[in-house]
């Protein structure tokens, strides 16, 4: 195993960093290295400027229109990007959606939707969970009943991340119930514009509506947005939950991360308290032992040998991780770690002054600007471990499947 990037792949690397210095705004970049609320536009504006470059589905093969990376080239882009400050690119249309399409779509499907999904100009959101169906998702109720070409869906997803910004969304439904759950399981496409959707926020322990509810009452989607054989959805779900859970493991970001976490602990004056730089040290290794983990895959890909099946196994570490440096951030601003008033942050209010009274203690500062977030993260990294598929179930997977 070789875990040295070539000469090549320097250069590469080399490339990328001067490219996205040059192509990402400032604002932009502003917001992501200290965990200020993106908008929709914010959001787009990035995913436009990939895909005018062509990188937006930088996974993608030639065939479809990507660049054809390598594994590794892959993996450099998105740690550029992640050091940079840029944002995720919101995986649901480019990660998720369009392997699929790839892999088991028709011809005319891919002509159809790939474009819109590699330009950043459609937004696709991911019908999956329900209420009683989360990490058991083969229990799904959602219904889609055939007459003649047109499916006529009924039911609820729930959870479904950006669903009030989404021009589609991709669908689990289940279209028989005879034989095992999995049996009776198609992949719908559906436009969200149709008669008969709704969406309801979901407002979160941030304050934000990250996440939505989606109802269908009796929406008619024509039967060519059935992606490959009726009945066969959950292979291809499966397909795609590979690519999701890789994708939360997110070593870049947590690198980054770690950084403004000894930002911020060298802000709040306890960079020099050798039991919390004991508990930064851990967890860099253990970052450094997930990049390893990710870097032996590459290797093995790279080499044509077969990987290990890690992609459960990369999202348990990862998420683990990424609620681990929210936490150590939440305790190095201590009282200062503010909860979120968004509206107040939107007007300008930072959490710099606490008000005095007469019957409590001296008016003091409330905090640098890097502490007003922190309460947000934290709140919102509690998902972690849950979504994609629970951990606990992951590691019986990881059990299965990895140690036999």
């Amino acid at each position: 195993m070789d875990l040295a990037f070539t000469t090549e792949e320097q250069q590469f690397r080399g490339d990328i960093r001067a490219w996205v210095k040059q192509n990402l705004p400032e604002d932009i970049s502003h917001k992501v290295r200290n965990a200020l609320h993106l908008t929709r536009e914010d959001m787009q504006r990035w995913a436009k400027i990939l895909g005018k470059r062509g990188w937006l589905g930088h996974g993608w093969p030639k065939e479809f229109g990507g660049p054809g990376w390598s594994a590794v080239q892959k993996h450099l882009f998105e740690e550029e990007c992640a050091l940079a400050g840029a944002p995720r690119v919101v995986p649901f249309g480019p990660v998720m959606v369009a392997p699929v399409i790839m892999a088991f779509g028709t011809a005319e499907q891919q002509r159809r939707f790939l474009p819109g999904i590699a330009s950043g100009e459609v937004w696709w959101s991911q019908g999956y969970s329900e209420p009683g169906s989360g990490s058991d998702l083969a229990s799904l109720k959602t219904k889609a009943e055939r007459r003649g070409n047109t499916f006529v869906v009924n039911g609820q997803k729930t959870w479904t991340t950006f669903a009030q910004y989404g021009d589609w969304i991709f669908c689990l439904v289940r279209t028989s119930s005879e034989g095992k759950p999995q049996t009776g399981i198609s992949f719908l496409l559906i436009d969200m514009k149709s008669p008969g959707i709704s969406v309801r926020p979901i407002v979160l322990l941030d304050g934000d509506a990250e996440v939505n509810e989606v109802w269908f009452d009796n929406v008619e989607v024509p039967a060519e947005n059935l992606i490959g054989e009726e009945n066969k959805g959950w292979t291809y779900a499966k397909h795609l939950l590979s690519h999701e859970r890789t994708n939360i493991a997110d070593v870049n970001r947590a690198k980054r991360e770690l950084e403004r976490l000894k930002r911020i602990a060298k802000a709040e004056g306890v960079w020099d308290d050798m039991r919390f730089r004991d508990e930064i040290a851990k967890l860099e290794v253990d970052v450094v032992a997930l990049e390893m983990m990710v870097l032996r895959v590459l290797a093995a890909e790279k080499s044509g040998k077969q990987s290990l099946d890690v992609a459960g196994l990369l999202k348990i570490r990862g998420s683990e991780l990424q609620q681990r440096y929210s936490e150590l951030m939440m305790l190095a601003a201590g009282p200062f770690a503010l909860p979120l008033i968004r509206e107040a942050m939107a007007a300008g209010w930072q959490g710099d002054q606490v008000s005095a009274d007469s019957q409590m203690l001296p008016a003091f500062p409330a905090g640098a600007d890097h502490c007003a977030p922190l309460a947000s993260t934290y709140f919102n990294m509690r998902k972690t471990t849950i979504y994609g598929g629970s951990n606990e179930v992951q590691r019986n997977i990881v059990a299965q499947t990895v140690l036999g």
